[in-house]
Protein backbone atom coordinates (compact mmCIF):
# COMPACT_ATOMS: atom_id res chain seq x y z
CA UNK A 1 0.00 0.00 0.00
CA UNK A 2 1.01 3.47 -1.01
CA UNK A 3 0.59 5.91 1.61
CA UNK A 4 0.77 9.75 1.14
CA UNK A 5 3.59 11.46 2.02
CA UNK A 6 1.62 15.26 2.74
CA UNK A 7 -2.07 15.96 2.75
CA UNK A 8 -3.47 19.89 3.15
CA UNK A 9 -6.51 21.76 2.00
CA UNK A 10 -6.96 24.67 -0.19
CA UNK A 11 -10.08 26.85 0.77
CA UNK A 12 -8.54 30.77 0.23
CA UNK A 13 -6.24 32.99 -1.88
CA UNK A 14 -3.45 32.20 0.94
CA UNK A 15 -3.51 28.39 0.67
CA UNK A 16 -1.91 28.88 -3.10
CA UNK A 17 1.42 30.46 -2.24
CA UNK A 18 1.42 27.69 0.84
CA UNK A 19 0.33 24.52 -1.58
CA UNK A 20 3.26 25.67 -4.20
CA UNK A 21 5.89 26.10 -1.23
CA UNK A 22 4.73 22.54 0.24
CA UNK A 23 4.91 21.18 -3.22
CA UNK A 24 8.51 22.86 -4.12
CA UNK A 25 9.55 21.19 -0.42
CA UNK A 26 7.80 17.80 -1.19
CA UNK A 27 9.69 17.92 -4.46
CA UNK A 28 13.38 18.71 -2.67
CA UNK A 29 12.77 15.93 0.12
CA UNK A 30 11.61 12.74 -2.81
CA UNK A 31 15.26 14.17 -4.68
CA UNK A 32 14.06 16.14 -7.87
CA UNK A 33 16.23 18.03 -9.32
CA UNK A 34 15.88 22.29 -8.60
CA UNK A 35 14.76 23.24 -12.12
CA UNK A 36 11.90 20.26 -11.70
CA UNK A 37 11.39 21.61 -8.51
CA UNK A 38 10.28 24.87 -9.36
CA UNK A 39 8.26 23.39 -12.52
CA UNK A 40 6.64 21.31 -10.57
CA UNK A 41 5.97 24.12 -8.12
CA UNK A 42 4.41 26.40 -10.85
CA UNK A 43 2.43 23.87 -12.11
CA UNK A 44 0.52 23.11 -8.76
CA UNK A 45 0.14 26.75 -8.34
CA UNK A 46 -1.76 27.06 -11.31
CA UNK A 47 -3.37 24.02 -11.30
CA UNK A 48 -4.44 25.23 -7.48
CA UNK A 49 -5.64 28.67 -8.66
CA UNK A 50 -8.12 27.43 -11.26
CA UNK A 51 -9.83 25.21 -9.12
CA UNK A 52 -10.12 27.67 -6.29
CA UNK A 53 -11.72 30.25 -8.64
CA UNK A 54 -13.98 27.58 -10.65
CA UNK A 55 -14.94 25.15 -7.65
CA UNK A 56 -13.88 27.44 -4.30
CA UNK A 57 -10.84 24.87 -3.64
CA UNK A 58 -9.79 20.86 -3.08
CA UNK A 59 -7.87 18.29 -1.05
CA UNK A 60 -4.72 18.20 -2.07
CA UNK A 61 -2.20 14.78 -1.56
CA UNK A 62 1.37 14.56 -2.55
CA UNK A 63 2.40 10.28 -3.01
CA UNK A 64 5.91 8.89 -3.96
CA UNK A 65 4.31 6.00 -5.96
CA UNK A 66 6.38 3.19 -8.21
CA UNK A 67 6.18 2.59 -11.71
CA UNK A 68 5.11 -0.93 -12.03
CA UNK A 69 7.26 -1.32 -15.09
CA UNK A 70 10.82 -0.07 -13.86
CA UNK A 71 10.30 0.38 -10.48
CA UNK A 72 11.63 4.26 -10.36
CA UNK A 73 9.30 6.36 -8.56
CA UNK A 74 6.86 9.18 -10.00
CA UNK A 75 5.91 11.90 -7.68
CA UNK A 76 2.17 12.05 -7.65
CA UNK A 77 -0.23 15.26 -6.86
CA UNK A 78 -3.73 14.81 -6.85
CA UNK A 79 -6.41 17.52 -5.84
CA UNK A 80 -9.91 16.64 -5.23
CA UNK A 81 -12.21 19.57 -5.93
CA UNK A 82 -14.62 20.04 -3.17
CA UNK A 83 -17.00 21.11 -5.78
CA UNK A 84 -18.46 19.57 -9.20
CA UNK A 85 -15.95 20.82 -12.52
CA UNK A 86 -18.05 21.84 -15.29
CA UNK A 87 -18.91 18.53 -17.54
CA UNK A 88 -16.44 16.79 -15.01
CA UNK A 89 -13.29 18.05 -17.53
CA UNK A 90 -10.52 20.41 -16.41
CA UNK A 91 -8.51 22.79 -18.64
CA UNK A 92 -5.87 24.59 -17.31
CA UNK A 93 -6.03 28.67 -17.89
CA UNK A 94 -2.74 28.37 -18.87
CA UNK A 95 -0.96 26.13 -21.70
CA UNK A 96 1.97 26.18 -20.60
CA UNK A 97 0.84 24.13 -17.16
CA UNK A 98 1.16 20.64 -19.21
CA UNK A 99 4.19 21.36 -20.23
CA UNK A 100 5.88 21.57 -17.00
CA UNK A 101 4.96 18.22 -15.63
CA UNK A 102 5.50 14.94 -16.98
CA UNK A 103 1.32 13.99 -17.24
CA UNK A 104 -1.41 16.02 -16.10
CA UNK A 105 -5.25 14.33 -16.19
CA UNK A 106 -8.67 14.07 -14.75
CA UNK A 107 -9.08 10.58 -12.72
CA UNK A 108 -11.70 9.25 -11.63
CA UNK A 109 -10.82 7.74 -7.68
CA UNK A 110 -13.78 6.20 -5.49
CA UNK A 111 -16.64 8.14 -7.79
CA UNK A 112 -14.86 11.76 -7.34
CA UNK A 113 -12.84 13.35 -10.38
CA UNK A 114 -9.75 14.10 -9.47
CA UNK A 115 -7.30 16.08 -11.14
CA UNK A 116 -3.14 13.98 -10.78
CA UNK A 117 -0.08 15.25 -11.89
CA UNK A 118 2.96 13.44 -11.84
CA UNK A 119 7.11 14.35 -12.04
CA UNK A 120 9.16 11.51 -12.50
CA UNK A 121 12.19 10.44 -9.66
CA UNK A 122 15.49 10.98 -11.62
CA UNK A 123 17.87 7.71 -11.31
CA UNK A 124 20.54 9.96 -9.59
CA UNK A 125 18.25 10.47 -6.69
CA UNK A 126 18.04 8.54 -3.00
CA UNK A 127 16.50 5.20 -3.73
CA UNK A 128 12.90 5.58 -1.81
CA UNK A 129 12.51 2.89 0.25
CA UNK A 130 9.41 2.14 2.65
CA UNK A 131 12.01 3.74 5.69
CA UNK A 132 13.24 6.34 4.08
CA UNK A 133 9.42 7.48 2.66
CA UNK A 134 8.24 6.99 6.42
CA UNK A 135 11.19 9.59 7.21
CA UNK A 136 10.13 12.40 5.08
CA UNK A 137 6.02 12.13 5.72
CA UNK A 138 7.18 12.33 9.56
CA UNK A 139 9.88 15.64 8.62
CA UNK A 140 6.97 16.79 6.05
CA UNK A 141 4.16 16.39 9.32
CA UNK A 142 6.87 18.06 11.79
CA UNK A 143 7.67 21.54 9.49
CA UNK A 144 5.50 24.40 9.51
CA UNK A 145 4.90 26.15 6.05
CA UNK A 146 6.08 29.72 5.31
CA UNK A 147 4.13 32.87 4.64
CA UNK A 148 3.15 34.39 1.55
CA UNK A 149 5.56 36.80 1.80
CA UNK A 150 8.61 34.05 2.35
CA UNK A 151 7.11 32.60 -0.67
CA UNK A 152 7.40 35.56 -2.91
CA UNK A 153 10.75 36.16 -1.61
CA UNK A 154 11.27 32.90 -3.16
CA UNK A 155 9.79 33.24 -6.26
CA UNK A 156 11.64 36.07 -6.94
CA UNK A 157 14.86 34.52 -6.34
CA UNK A 158 14.18 31.95 -8.40
CA UNK A 159 13.82 34.41 -11.22
CA UNK A 160 16.78 36.05 -10.73
CA UNK A 161 18.36 33.24 -10.85
CA UNK A 162 16.82 32.16 -14.08
CA UNK A 163 17.37 35.52 -15.37
CA UNK A 164 21.12 35.28 -14.58
CA UNK A 165 21.27 31.69 -16.24
CA UNK A 166 19.58 33.09 -19.07
CA UNK A 167 21.95 36.05 -19.30
CA UNK A 168 24.79 34.06 -18.84
CA UNK A 169 23.94 31.39 -21.77
CA UNK A 170 22.78 34.82 -24.13
CA UNK A 171 26.64 35.21 -23.54
CA UNK A 172 27.84 32.64 -24.69
CA UNK A 173 25.72 32.36 -27.40
CA UNK A 174 26.99 35.94 -28.64
CA UNK A 175 30.60 34.67 -28.35
CA UNK A 176 30.13 31.32 -29.46
CA UNK A 177 28.63 32.96 -32.68
CA UNK A 178 31.30 35.45 -32.96
CA UNK A 179 33.61 32.32 -33.17
CA UNK A 180 31.43 30.37 -35.40
CA UNK A 181 30.76 33.43 -37.60
CA UNK A 182 35.12 33.81 -37.86
CA UNK A 183 35.32 30.10 -38.64
CA UNK A 184 32.56 30.30 -41.07
CA UNK A 185 34.68 33.31 -42.92
CA UNK A 186 38.34 31.50 -42.60
CA UNK A 187 36.17 27.78 -43.94
CA UNK A 188 34.37 29.54 -46.81
CA UNK A 189 38.17 30.96 -48.04
CA UNK A 190 39.12 28.04 -47.92
CA UNK A 191 36.47 26.31 -49.65
CA UNK A 192 36.68 28.74 -52.64
CA UNK A 193 40.51 28.48 -52.74
CA UNK A 194 39.73 24.87 -53.46
CA UNK A 195 36.94 24.88 -55.25
CA UNK A 196 38.49 26.89 -58.30
CA UNK A 197 41.11 24.51 -58.23
CA UNK A 198 39.79 20.56 -57.91
CA UNK A 199 35.87 21.42 -58.50
CA UNK A 200 36.19 19.08 -61.92
CA UNK A 201 37.72 16.94 -60.52
CA UNK A 202 36.21 15.92 -57.10
CA UNK A 203 32.36 17.24 -57.83
CA UNK A 204 31.50 13.60 -58.70
CA UNK A 205 33.41 12.06 -55.35
CA UNK A 206 31.53 14.68 -53.33
CA UNK A 207 28.37 13.92 -54.44
CA UNK A 208 28.89 10.35 -53.76
CA UNK A 209 29.90 11.22 -50.09
CA UNK A 210 27.36 13.69 -49.50
CA UNK A 211 24.70 10.32 -51.01
CA UNK A 212 26.50 8.14 -48.50
CA UNK A 213 26.21 9.99 -45.31
CA UNK A 214 22.58 10.69 -46.27
CA UNK A 215 22.23 6.71 -46.66
CA UNK A 216 24.10 6.18 -43.18
CA UNK A 217 21.75 8.56 -41.41
CA UNK A 218 18.81 7.34 -42.94
CA UNK A 219 19.99 3.77 -41.74
CA UNK A 220 20.76 4.91 -38.32
CA UNK A 221 17.00 6.82 -37.65
CA UNK A 222 15.56 4.15 -39.05
CA UNK A 223 17.04 1.30 -36.68
CA UNK A 224 16.40 3.78 -34.01
CA UNK A 225 12.72 4.07 -34.48
CA UNK A 226 12.44 0.32 -35.14
CA UNK A 227 13.75 -0.29 -31.75
CA UNK A 228 11.47 2.74 -30.37
CA UNK A 229 8.36 1.04 -32.06
CA UNK A 230 9.71 -2.33 -31.01
CA UNK A 231 9.47 -1.61 -27.37
CA UNK A 232 7.04 0.99 -26.71
CA UNK A 233 4.92 -1.91 -28.76
CA UNK A 234 5.65 -4.59 -26.58
CA UNK A 235 4.90 -2.43 -23.53
CA UNK A 236 1.83 -0.87 -24.33
CA UNK A 237 0.29 -4.74 -25.70
CA UNK A 238 1.16 -6.38 -22.62
CA UNK A 239 -0.82 -5.56 -19.82
CA UNK A 240 -3.95 -5.88 -22.54
CA UNK A 241 -2.75 -9.32 -23.33
CA UNK A 242 -2.65 -10.57 -19.74
CA UNK A 243 -5.56 -9.07 -18.52
CA UNK A 244 -7.22 -10.84 -21.89
CA UNK A 245 -5.09 -14.19 -20.09
CA UNK A 246 -6.75 -13.38 -16.98
CA UNK A 247 -9.98 -13.08 -17.98
CA UNK A 248 -10.69 -16.20 -19.92
CA UNK A 249 -8.61 -18.22 -17.07
CA UNK A 250 -11.69 -16.57 -14.56
CA UNK A 251 -14.06 -17.35 -17.75
CA UNK A 252 -13.00 -21.28 -17.71
CA UNK A 253 -12.88 -21.57 -13.74
CA UNK A 254 -15.49 -23.70 -12.14
CA UNK A 255 -16.31 -21.40 -9.45
CA UNK A 256 -17.73 -19.21 -12.10
CA UNK A 257 -21.09 -19.79 -14.16
CA UNK A 258 -20.54 -23.46 -15.85
CA UNK A 259 -20.08 -22.40 -19.54
CA UNK A 260 -20.95 -24.64 -22.44
CA UNK A 261 -18.83 -27.02 -24.53
CA UNK A 262 -19.08 -24.49 -27.30
CA UNK A 263 -18.26 -21.77 -24.96
CA UNK A 264 -15.62 -23.85 -23.23
CA UNK A 265 -13.72 -24.24 -26.37
CA UNK A 266 -13.83 -20.52 -27.82
CA UNK A 267 -12.94 -19.12 -24.09
CA UNK A 268 -9.84 -21.90 -24.39
CA UNK A 269 -9.34 -20.73 -28.06
CA UNK A 270 -8.72 -17.07 -26.94
CA UNK A 271 -6.88 -18.16 -24.04
CA UNK A 272 -4.12 -19.77 -26.71
CA UNK A 273 -4.50 -17.11 -28.83
CA UNK A 274 -4.17 -14.45 -25.96
CA UNK A 275 -0.65 -16.40 -24.48
CA UNK A 276 0.71 -16.65 -27.69
CA UNK A 277 0.52 -13.13 -28.81
CA UNK A 278 2.23 -12.36 -25.08
CA UNK A 279 5.46 -14.80 -26.08
CA UNK A 280 5.36 -12.77 -28.88
CA UNK A 281 5.23 -9.74 -27.33
CA UNK A 282 7.64 -10.50 -24.66
CA UNK A 283 10.21 -11.99 -27.39
CA UNK A 284 9.45 -8.08 -29.26
CA UNK A 285 10.58 -6.50 -25.93
CA UNK A 286 13.32 -8.78 -25.19
CA UNK A 287 14.86 -8.07 -28.94
CA UNK A 288 14.26 -4.02 -28.56
CA UNK A 289 16.18 -4.18 -25.17
CA UNK A 290 18.97 -5.82 -26.39
CA UNK A 291 19.26 -3.65 -29.86
CA UNK A 292 19.08 -0.42 -28.01
CA UNK A 293 21.82 -1.59 -25.66
CA UNK A 294 19.85 -1.68 -22.10
CA UNK A 295 21.23 -5.40 -21.31
CA UNK A 296 24.37 -4.84 -19.14
CA UNK A 297 25.35 -8.46 -18.48
CA UNK A 298 26.35 -8.98 -14.50
CA UNK A 299 29.40 -10.61 -14.32
CA UNK A 300 30.15 -13.11 -12.28
CA UNK A 301 32.39 -16.77 -11.85
CA UNK A 302 29.64 -19.18 -13.41
CA UNK A 303 29.55 -22.82 -12.62
CA UNK A 304 27.89 -24.64 -16.02
CA UNK A 305 26.57 -27.58 -13.88
CA UNK A 306 24.01 -26.27 -12.07
CA UNK A 307 23.07 -24.59 -15.21
CA UNK A 308 22.37 -28.09 -16.72
CA UNK A 309 21.09 -29.38 -13.98
CA UNK A 310 18.34 -26.39 -13.95
CA UNK A 311 17.77 -26.94 -17.92
CA UNK A 312 17.72 -30.81 -17.95
CA UNK A 313 14.75 -30.44 -14.89
CA UNK A 314 12.77 -27.65 -16.60
CA UNK A 315 12.51 -28.78 -20.02
CA UNK A 316 11.86 -32.48 -19.55
CA UNK A 317 8.58 -31.23 -19.44
CA UNK A 318 8.34 -30.06 -23.01
CA UNK A 319 10.04 -33.32 -24.24
CA UNK A 320 6.14 -33.92 -25.22
CA UNK A 321 7.01 -36.82 -27.99
CA UNK A 322 7.93 -40.16 -26.67
CA UNK A 323 9.99 -40.12 -29.90
CA UNK A 324 12.35 -37.65 -28.50
CA UNK A 325 14.73 -37.85 -25.88
CA UNK A 326 16.06 -34.96 -24.09
CA UNK A 327 19.94 -35.31 -23.12
CA UNK A 328 22.19 -32.75 -21.03
CA UNK A 329 25.14 -34.09 -20.72
CA UNK A 330 27.35 -33.13 -17.54
CA UNK A 331 29.80 -30.57 -18.02
CA UNK A 332 33.67 -31.52 -17.24
CA UNK A 333 35.05 -30.09 -14.09
CA UNK A 334 35.86 -27.86 -13.37
CA UNK A 335 33.36 -26.02 -15.68
CA UNK A 336 33.77 -22.52 -14.65
CA UNK A 337 33.45 -19.00 -16.69
CA UNK A 338 33.72 -15.80 -16.02
CA UNK A 339 29.60 -14.71 -17.55
CA UNK A 340 26.28 -13.79 -16.91
CA UNK A 341 24.52 -16.96 -15.51
CA UNK A 342 21.08 -15.66 -16.32
CA UNK A 343 21.57 -14.66 -19.67
CA UNK A 344 23.92 -17.70 -20.28
CA UNK A 345 20.67 -19.98 -19.47
CA UNK A 346 18.52 -18.27 -21.43
CA UNK A 347 20.40 -18.61 -24.17
CA UNK A 348 20.64 -22.28 -23.67
CA UNK A 349 16.83 -22.36 -22.84
CA UNK A 350 16.21 -21.12 -25.93
CA UNK A 351 18.06 -23.17 -28.40
CA UNK A 352 17.43 -26.62 -26.50
CA UNK A 353 13.57 -25.48 -27.01
CA UNK A 354 14.17 -24.57 -30.62
CA UNK A 355 15.17 -28.14 -30.93
CA UNK A 356 12.66 -29.78 -28.62
CA UNK A 357 10.29 -28.22 -31.42
CA UNK A 358 11.74 -29.08 -34.49
CA UNK A 359 12.75 -32.55 -33.90
CA UNK A 360 9.95 -35.40 -34.73
CA UNK A 361 12.29 -38.21 -33.24
CA UNK A 362 15.23 -38.99 -31.72
CA UNK A 363 17.10 -36.69 -29.43
CA UNK A 364 18.43 -33.10 -28.38
CA UNK A 365 21.26 -33.38 -26.92
CA UNK A 366 23.55 -30.44 -25.26
CA UNK A 367 27.10 -30.83 -24.26
CA UNK A 368 30.08 -28.90 -23.53
CA UNK A 369 33.68 -29.16 -23.86
CA UNK A 370 36.97 -26.80 -22.54
CA UNK A 371 39.23 -25.78 -25.83
CA UNK A 372 42.08 -24.07 -24.55
CA UNK A 373 40.54 -20.63 -23.34
CA UNK A 374 37.30 -21.06 -24.43
CA UNK A 375 34.51 -23.09 -23.62
CA UNK A 376 32.21 -24.62 -26.37
CA UNK A 377 28.48 -25.56 -25.79
CA UNK A 378 27.32 -27.31 -28.30
CA UNK A 379 23.18 -28.00 -28.55
CA UNK A 380 22.70 -30.70 -31.50
CA UNK A 381 19.64 -32.11 -32.85
CA UNK A 382 18.48 -34.90 -35.18
CA UNK A 383 16.10 -33.01 -36.93
CA UNK A 384 15.13 -32.16 -40.51
CA UNK A 385 18.10 -29.95 -40.84
CA UNK A 386 18.84 -26.54 -42.50
CA UNK A 387 20.45 -25.69 -45.98
CA UNK A 388 23.35 -24.37 -46.14
CA UNK A 389 21.85 -21.30 -48.10
CA UNK A 390 19.95 -20.28 -44.83
CA UNK A 391 22.05 -20.67 -41.99
CA UNK A 392 22.88 -16.92 -42.10
CA UNK A 393 18.96 -16.21 -43.21
CA UNK A 394 17.80 -18.05 -39.96
CA UNK A 395 19.70 -15.21 -37.41
CA UNK A 396 17.76 -12.70 -39.21
CA UNK A 397 14.89 -11.00 -37.48
CA UNK A 398 11.10 -13.08 -37.96
CA UNK A 399 12.74 -15.12 -40.61
CA UNK A 400 11.44 -18.84 -40.60
CA UNK A 401 12.99 -21.69 -42.36
CA UNK A 402 10.15 -22.58 -44.86
CA UNK A 403 7.70 -25.27 -43.33
CA UNK A 404 8.65 -25.09 -39.91
CA UNK A 405 5.57 -22.26 -39.21
CA UNK A 406 3.34 -25.20 -38.66
CA UNK A 407 4.95 -26.24 -35.06
CA UNK A 408 4.87 -22.13 -34.10
CA UNK A 409 7.25 -19.79 -33.16
CA UNK A 410 8.03 -15.82 -34.26
CA UNK A 411 11.73 -16.00 -35.84
CA UNK A 412 13.01 -13.79 -33.16
CA UNK A 413 14.46 -16.40 -30.84
CA UNK A 414 17.72 -16.86 -32.85
CA UNK A 415 17.93 -13.22 -33.48
CA UNK A 416 17.94 -12.51 -29.34
CA UNK A 417 20.23 -15.62 -28.35
CA UNK A 418 23.27 -14.23 -30.87
CA UNK A 419 22.88 -10.50 -29.39
CA UNK A 420 22.79 -11.94 -25.97
CA UNK A 421 26.11 -14.38 -27.02
CA UNK A 422 27.82 -11.61 -28.65
CA UNK A 423 27.13 -9.08 -25.00
CA UNK A 424 28.75 -12.23 -23.51
CA UNK A 425 32.28 -11.62 -25.29
CA UNK A 426 31.07 -14.84 -27.62
CA UNK A 427 30.07 -16.42 -30.97
CA UNK A 428 26.78 -18.45 -31.93
CA UNK A 429 27.24 -20.41 -34.82
CA UNK A 430 24.84 -23.32 -36.94
CA UNK A 431 26.29 -26.60 -38.77
CA UNK A 432 23.71 -28.52 -40.16
CA UNK A 433 22.56 -30.60 -43.05
CA UNK A 434 19.32 -31.19 -44.31
CA UNK A 435 18.13 -34.85 -43.62
CA UNK A 436 21.03 -35.08 -40.76
CA UNK A 437 20.02 -32.57 -37.71
CA UNK A 438 21.78 -29.06 -36.78
CA UNK A 439 24.10 -28.18 -33.92
CA UNK A 440 24.43 -24.76 -32.72
CA UNK A 441 27.41 -23.87 -30.89
CA UNK A 442 28.08 -21.01 -28.55
CA UNK A 443 31.96 -20.44 -27.92
CA UNK A 444 32.63 -18.26 -24.59
CA UNK A 445 35.97 -16.92 -23.77
CA UNK A 446 36.64 -18.31 -19.89
CA UNK A 447 37.99 -15.27 -18.58
CA UNK A 448 34.65 -13.01 -19.81
CA UNK A 449 35.00 -9.62 -22.02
Amino acid sequence: MTWPLLQMGLRVEHDIFVVRQRGREVAAAVGLEHQDQVRVATALSEVARDLLRAVGGADVTFTAVPDAVDGRHHLRIELAPVGQLPGGRYEPQSGAVARLVDTLDVVAREGDTVVRMSRRVPVTAVALTPEHLAELRADLARSAPGSALDELAAQNEQLIAALDEVRTQRDELAVLNEELAETNRGVMALYNQLTEELEETNRGVVALYGELDEKSAQLRAASESKSRFLANVSHELRAPVTAIIGLARLLADSASDPLTAEQARQVGLIRSSAADLLALVNELLDLAKAESGRIEPDWAEVDLRPIFGQLRGTLRALATRPQVELVVEEPPAPAILRSDAVLLAQVLRNLLHNGLKFTERGEVRLRARRADDRWLLQVSDTGQGIAPELHDRIFEEFYQVPGATRVGGTGLGLPYARRLVTLLGGTLEVTSTPGAGSTFTVSLPVGGV
